[in-house]
């Protein structure tokens, strides 16, 4: 009976950022199917990053990059890469022993994460602002409502006090009799 090791491994799989925008789910599901096929555990696997290409492969200028940690017996690894190659959605394929990783460092943010979260925060700070500035507009909208009643309460006492000196009486006469 033969025991198998299994090692943690890295892989950086590249594809088209074309395809990759137009199908991540896809892409995620056919480099899964690659690794599964060939007995791999999955530890993680996210986007690392989209980027220019140094050169251009298989026409493609731009690529993105899959980052996955897997565990997978030694004896797999040519077969994996053996199956990356001839599919033609992943144009590049990098394996590395991944025996100093920690899984501090699989949580760690990539440059894809890192993007994400600025896109985030500026869209919540954009949010914040619009908020601000709604609440700020109904305040004001409550003070001119407030100013405009107080006008109103003047110029019906200025309308009433007018209408008693239209009598022809003042308080003045009233007191006499």
């Amino acid at each position: 009976m033969e025991t198998v090791t299994k090692r943690l491994y890295e892989g950086l799989f590249l594809v088209d950022s074309g395809e990759a925008a137009a199908d991540w789910q896809g892409i995620n599901d056919h480099v899964k199917k690659v690794l599964e096929r060939n007995e791999v555990e999955i530890v993680k696997m996210c986007k690392w990053d989209e980027r220019p290409l140094a050169y251009p492969i298989l026409g493609r200028k731009r690529g993105t990059y899959i980052l996955v940690y897997f565990n997978a017996p030694c004896g797999k690894l040519g077969a994996i890469e053996r199956d990356a190659q001839l599919s033609e959605r992943i144009l590049r394929i990098l394996i590395l022993r991944g025996d100093h990783i920690t899984p501090e460092n699989m949580e760690k943010d990539t440059p894809a994460t890192i993007v994400e979260k600025k896109q985030v925060a500026s869209a919540s700070a954009v949010k914040a602002a619009e908020e601000a500035k709604a609440a700020a507009a109904a305040e004001a909208k409550t003070k001119a409502e407030a100013k405009d009643e107080k006008v109103s309460n003047i110029d019906e006492k200025d309308e009433a006090t007018a209408e008693n000196k239209d009598d022809g009486t003042s308080d003045v006469d009233e007191k006499q009799d």
